[in-house]
């Protein structure tokens, strides 16, 4: 498999601080790759570290094996937590400006821009100041600058936080057709359905390491356990002390167990057939917000 981006064994250091310890991932080609974490975690430092706008202690980042420097960077597309447009410019300026200093004329860069506007349903905002653009629209706007220029490379650090879920979708349809078209896709974000709908590869980091890192299938698949939800007309209550039952919630229909293994769903069917009326009996993969609230529960210990 070509390896788009490799980080080496990469720490960054502020002070006594150790913000990113020895991280080691390699982000496949043409794919999308979740960074997930909670804040602190690292994920914005090792984004800034890709990107070259601050300097690793340790190891080595290359792209397709070279390091990222300035002369790459029509490239790359970023979009940083923290929103970083310029309130008193028009948005067509304001994407005029970032485009040309991407290497872009002003004619492709309009034609571009035109096509994200209809595309986002803001077609009215051309020329309007940044500031007179809801907090969410400021958000498609910054989008649209980060992807102006077709990159090859696009990070994108938490770019669903603030929108409503109209536009979660509208962005997520725009991640993905970029992701078909070629682009290589890094984000992070808090939001695991996302995530898990999104992402092929990921990596969970908790204090500048990563605790979990790999194809979502196999994560899920090392993680071992299962989801099991039981809908049914008679109190499912004793199951709880089951052998191989690790958790117990219920719900109005039923209750979700999570067990050790495919084989242990067997024996509780068998222990509920008799009882009652069974309107569902599912058995499911770990969810990733299972598998993020254990390894990083585990993490403080």
């Amino acid at each position: 498999m070509c390896m788009t981006l490799k980080i080496d064994q990469v720490t960054k250091r502020f002070g006594q601080f150790t913000a990113v310890d020895e991280l080691s991932i390699e982000i496949p080609e043409k794919q999308i790759f979740g960074f997930l974490g909670s804040n602190g975690a690292g994920k914005t430092t090792t984004f800034r570290m890709i990107l070259g706008l601050i300097d690793a202690t340790e190891g080595n980042i290359n792209w397709h094996g070279e390091p990222i420097d300035y002369s790459r960077t029509d490239q790359i597309g970023y979009l940083p937590e923290e929103r970083g447009l310029y309130p008193k410019l028009k948005v067509k300026d304001q994407i005029i400006y970032l485009g040309r200093l991407r290497g872009m004329d002003k004619s492709s860069i309009l034609s571009a821009l035109n096509q994200w506007l209809e595309r986002f349903n803001i077609t009215e905002y051309l020329d309007k100041k940044v500031e007179e653009l809801s907090k969410g629209n400021q958000q498609k706007i910054q989008f649209i600058s980060a992807v102006i220029h077709e990159p090859k490379l696009l990070i994108l650090d938490e770019p669903f936080s603030g929108l409503d879920p109209v536009n979660v979708e509208l962005l997520k349809k725009a991640v993905i057709q970029l992701k078909e078209q070629g682009t290589t896709i890094v984000f992070s974000s808090h939001q695991m359905g996302t995530v898990e709908e999104l992402c092929e590869y990921l990596c969970i980091m908790q204090k500048g390491k990563p605790i979990v890192h790999g194809s979502l299938k196999e994560v899920k698949r090392s993680f071992g356990k299962k989801n099991l939800i039981i809908h049914a007309e008679f109190d499912l209550k004793f199951l709880e002390n089951e052998s191989g039952v690790l958790g117990y919630r219920e719900i109005p229909e039923g209750c979700v167990l999570q067990v050790e293994s495919e084989d242990v769903s067997q024996t509780l069917l068998n222990v509920i057939q008799g009882k009652g009326f069974v309107r569902k009996f599912a058995l499911e993969e770990p969810s990733l917000n299972d598998i993020f609230i254990e390894k990083v529960g585990e993490s403080y210990a």
